[in-house]
């Protein structure tokens, strides 16, 4: 039986999404059955390009149709919390993009509305589905560089003048947007929250433009991470160092393609298509595996667990408070 999805804002990161299912998943798994905008004239020319059935004015209009079994939500950050949490109380299954909340208290929320009405929720940070990450957790798992003593990320992009990114009003700032690929690494290979967080960082105007993060772990681990909007393109890699070896992911680093390890290289090249973004058609593997929860019948993704989401936005919000980014209207 296909999954009937629903789409919660026709944007572009909306576009690669279901690009992405149309273009390298079954077409018999998946449905296309509903768009919802607060403008219906982009919600009606969303369902024509990838022939969803219904197209609506309205978030609540969506919310209240019995054919959509599970939501993708994909518009401005401020919103996520909101409407994944209009979304679970109608008992619809959500996979939201990330940050699925302006901070720890919404993410709390909308993991306890998830819970409550017994329905998966998922955050898109859709790095956790890549099949380098897999490898990666094959690697850990097998004790193939020893216990992690250091991991090291970094991701700078010049992206501080894109109105979105400079826009407090709309979740603007780099830590929401390109530093939570930074800091769910060093969870994805840790799990645990740090003995110790230091962050400094820079402010552009209302929102943030850097950080340096140093997380410190009970063992004596670390974490040394980087995040910049205003630098001019970095290498955008991470490495994970153990005792007895080493893990390289190769750029992106949130959406990598390529890692080398004690085991040699692997590549998982992808499809290329009419994508806004650089490995879209990544997407399909956070899609195919919100299919396979639903499945199961499993309220969370084994690769990016609720308890792993939390530790993730309580790094965000001490990293924020560090280095001074407030939002008026959520902080």
């Amino acid at each position: 039986m296909a999954t009937k999805w629903g789409c919660v804002g026709p944007g572009k990161i909306s576009w690669d999404f279901f690009l992405a299912i149309q273009d390298n998943l079954p077409k018999e798994d998946h449905e296309f059955v509903a768009v919802g905008s607060r403008d219906l004239t982009r919600a009606q020319a969303f369902a024509e390009k990838f022939s969803f059935k219904k197209s609506y004015g309205s978030y609540d209009e969506l919310a209240s149709d019995k054919d959509v079994e599970v939501v993708y939500i994909g518009t401005v950050h401020t919103s996520h919390a909101e409407l994944s949490i209009k979304m679970l109380s109608a008992g619809k299954h959500v996979i939201c993009e990330k940050p699925m909340g302006m901070n720890y208290k919404q993410v709390k929320q909308v993991l306890d509305v998830a819970k409550k009405n017994n329905v998966l929720f998922v955050e898109g940070v859709w790095s956790r589905w890549f099949p380098v990450y897999e490898k990666i957790r094959e690697e850990l798992v097998a004790g193939s560089i020893g216990d992690p003593r250091l991991v090291q990320a970094n991701f700078c992009v010049p992206i501080i003048d894109i109105p979105r990114i400079r826009d407090i009003k709309v979740g603007g700032g780099g830590a929401l947007d390109i530093g939570i690929y930074v800091i769910q690494f060093a969870v994805f290979v840790f799990k645990e929250m740090p003995q110790s967080i230091t962050a400094v960082g820079n402010l552009r105007g209302d929102v943030d433009e850097s950080a340096c993060i140093i997380l410190k772990y009970k063992n004596g681990a670390m974490a040394n991470l980087t995040y910049h909007t205003d630098a001019g393109k970095g290498d955008n890699n991470a490495s994970i160092l153990g005792k007895t070896g080493r893990i390289e992911v190769q750029a992106p680093m949130h959406c990598p393609t390529t890692m080398t390890s004690v085991s040699g290289t692997s590549a998982f090249p992808l499809k290329d298509a009419d994508y806004f973004h650089t490995n879209s058609a990544g997407l399909q593997y956070e899609a195919a595996a919100v299919r396979e929860c639903i499945r199961k019948g499993v309220m969370e993704s084994d690769n990016y667990t609720h308890a792993e989401i939390e530790i993730v936005h309580q790094i965000m919000d001490e990293v924020r408070k560090q280095i001074g980014m407030k939002y008026p209207d959520f902080d």
